[in-house]
C-alpha cells in the first residue's frame, strides 16, 4: 500500500484555505510537493476566490511568495489574500488601540462616532477613526486610512485617490469588502468563529491585500 504524503496538506477555513507545510524538508522539495498538492486538487479550485493561511512551517516573505506563484501556476485559483497565522503574536487589547488613535485626532483626521447601518455610505478626504460598528450594506470611504474601532462587517474603501499605503483597522474584521487603492478583496461566505475575532490590520503589498493581527510592533509604527 502507498504511504500517505502529509507534505502538504490543505484544509478548508472560514475565509478560504489553510496550506500546512512539512518544517522538515528542504524548501525546494517543499515546492515540488505544493506544486504536485494543487495539480491533483485544481478541479476543486477552479475559478475559485478564496484567502489562504500557512501553517506548520514559518515562511520568510520571499517563501510565500514563491509558494503563492506556484499555487498560481498550477491552478486557476485566484488568491485574495493572505491571512497570516503567528502563533506568537502579541495580545492586543482595545483600550491601547483607543488611546493611541485619540493622540492623532486633532491633526491627522476625523472621528465618527456611531453605528453605520446598511444603505448608509460616507465619504472622507482624509483618514478617518470611526467609533462604532460598519454594518453589513454600509459603506465608508477614504483618500487616506480608515480605523474602525467596532466590528466591520460592511464595505471599506481605503486609498480612493489611488494611495497604495493606506490600510484598514478594524476591532472585529468581517469585511463585506475591502478595497485599498485599486485592489478588491472580498470576504467569504462562510461567518467567522468568535475565536477569530480579534484586532486586524488590512494592507496592500505586491498587488495583494493582506490581512493580519494587530500587533504592539504595527500600532507603534501607523500613522493616519
Amino acid at each position: 500500500m502507498k504511504a500517505v504524503d502529509n507534505s502538504v496538506i490543505i484544509k478548508g477555513n472560514n475565509y478560504g484555505i489553510i496550506v500546512v507545510l512539512d518544517p522538515e524538508l528542504s524548501f525546494d522539495e517543499l515546492k515540488e510537493k505544493v506544486a504536485n498538492k494543487f495539480k491533483e486538487s485544481s478541479k476543486f479550485f477552479k475559478d475559485a476566490k478564496l484567502a489562504i493561511s500557512f501553517e506548520g512551517r514559518k515562511l520568510t516573505n520571499e517563501e510565500q511568495r514563491d509558494i503563492l506563484d506556484i499555487i498560481g501556476q498550477n491552478t486557476d485559483m485566484h488568491i485574495v489574500c493572505v491571512i497570516e497565522n503567528d502563533p506568537e503574536k502579541e495580545k492586543v487589547f482595545k483600550k491601547t488601540l483607543e488611546q493611541k488613535l485619540m493622540e492623532l485626532e486633532n491633526n491627522t483626521g476625523q472621528f465618527y462616532k456611531g453605528i453605520l447601518r446598511s444603505g448608509t455610505s460616507l465619504e472622507f478626504e482624509t483618514s478617518v477613526v470611526i467609533i462604532g460598528d460598519v454594518n453589513n450594506g454600509a459603506r465608508v470611504v477614504s483618500k487616506g486610512n480608515i480605523v474602525v474601532l467596532g466590528s466591520l462587517k460592511g464595505t471599506a474603501f481605503a486609498g480612493a485617490c489611488g494611495n497604495t499605503d493606506a490600510f484598514v483597522i478594524a476591532l472585529d474584521m468581517r469585511p463585506t469588502q475591502i478595497r485599498i487603492a485599486d485592489t478588491i478583496a472580498r470576504s467569504p461566505d462562510k461567518p467567522m468563529k468568535d475565536a477569530e475575532k480579534e484586532p486586524k490590520i488590512a494592507f496592500l503589498e505586491d498587488g495583494n491585500i493582506y490581512i493580519e493581527p494587530l500587533s504592539k510592533n504595527i500600532l507603534n509604527d501607523i500613522r493616519l
